[in-house]
């Protein structure tokens, strides 16, 4: 069976995270300082703090803005359900909105029309890697600011809505020769076992907000509450002073800080990223552009444009003309060929709990279109040229013996 997304584990990342096993210094500490620093140098962004996850960096991010209940938040309907939680978790309400036929991220014209006075955050979704377009967005946050009402300090130091970037997708993506990181005002990365570029499980949040703030104060900020709200983390109890193990609690915070062992996979994932990971990906992309642009049927993923380099994340193949009962019976004959796919994603309005909340998948039509003829294709490291190969002539068998 070719696996859908294995990680790719040799033995540098071994002998990095034995290193750190024997140091006596597991949790955060100076591998996740180092780590956070060559995130900052690869994007090109002012800040960062590493977390144990994307879903906590949004999470913390809305708390830090300062949403509660009454306050609405523009999300795409095409996403995944963290997306959606964090909105939820606060209190807040979500507005789900179309998004775009051609390369499944939000519609600028959707978000346009879901503005109100009560609308606080907007977060676009850099679906498979591929960026949403943020000079439009940043632009249309700046034109709506008469409809923006603060009700916080950081809201109305902004002075507008502010725009956090799902970018858990898209970690070395770029949007006119700019790094994701720097696109929107905050942006989260996932380092989750899928992703490109993997700690097991992690996550960071790319600061890069505007004067007046201080980016470095603003992730002080944040580093409280990653850990319950304490002002002193271990590490620098132990660096102020001998015996300084004496501490505050200013705030009933959140518990998701990364750990050196994980940060120790992503410094070795880091180093070889672009000249390694993102080579190897794309190759299997190409290979895959090259043998399904040949059939009417195939409609290939949108992942570079004059303004945009996606980071070869996913490769969403979708079947034209299709239904998603067809497309079902596509993926189960896949499956009978030994290889594994996936979907990404079913839209966050069709999932039981958002139903029952009363979002239905009728106003989401693009979404839904876009997910019912959507087959994720297998895209990591190992996969070999005959594996990809392999992939294809299951893909075209699978597709032809359906639609016939």
């Amino acid at each position: 069976m070719i696996p859908f997304s294995p990680p790719h584990i040799d033995q540098k990342h071994i002998d990095a995270v034995t290193k750190v096993l024997q140091s006596g210094w597991i949790t955060t500490g100076p591998y996740t300082k180092q780590f956070e620093k060559e995130i900052v140098k690869y994007c090109g962004c002012k800040s960062v703090l590493c977390l144990n996850s994307a879903t906590a960096g949004l999470e913390i991010v809305l708390a830090w803005f300062g949403i509660k209940e009454g306050d609405e938040v523009i999300l795409p309907a095409y996403t995944y359900c963290a997306t959606a939680n964090v909105i939820m978790h606060r209190g807040a309400t979500p507005v789900f909105v179309d998004v775009n036929p051609n390369d499944f991220n939000i519609s600028i014209a959707a978000i346009e029309k879901a503005i109100t006075a009560k609308t606080k955050v907007i977060i676009p979704v850099d679906i498979g890697g591929y960026p949403c377009d943020y000079d439009e967005i940043n632009k249309l946050v700046i034109k709506q600011n008469n409809k923006f009402s603060p009700s916080t300090e950081e809201q109305k130091l902004l002075g507008r809505i502010l725009v956090l970037s799902d970018s858990a997708h898209s970690f070395g993506a770029s949007y006119k020769e700019k790094k994701t990181g720097t696109l929107a005002d905050i942006s989260v990365f996932s380092f989750h076992a899928v992703k490109n570029l993997s700690t097991a499980e992690g996550g960071a949040i790319a600061l890069n907000l505007p004067s007046p703030f201080v980016n470095e104060n603003v992730y002080k900020q944040l580093s409280i509450k990653s850990l319950h709200g304490q002002n002193r983390d271990a590490l620098a109890k132990i660096q102020k002073q001998k015996g300084g193990w004496r501490y505050d609690v200013i705030e009933a915070g959140f518990k998701c800080n990364m750990t050196d062992i994980a940060s120790a996979l992503g410094l070795i994932e880091i180093e070889r990223y672009d000249n390694d990971t993102l080579k190897a990906r794309k190759h299997i992309f190409e290979q895959y552009d090259a043998a399904f642009c040949k059939y009417s049927w195939a409609q290939l993923p949108e992942y570079k444009n004059k303004d945009k380099i996606g980071c070869y994340h996913l490769y969403p193949l979708r079947i034209k003309n299709i239904t998603e009962e067809q497309r079902d019976a596509i993926i189960e004959k896949i499956f009978n060929h030994d290889v594994s796919v996936n979907v990404h994603f079913i839209p966050v309005p069709m999932m039981s709990f958002y139903k029952n909340l009363g979002y239905n998948i009728k106003n989401y039509p693009v979404s839904y279109d876009n997910y019912s003829r959507e087959i994720s294709l297998p895209v990591y490291y190992d996969l070999n040229d005959k594996m990809v190969q392999t992939v294809i002539n299951a893909v075209i068998d699978s597709v032809e013996t359906t639609i016939k």
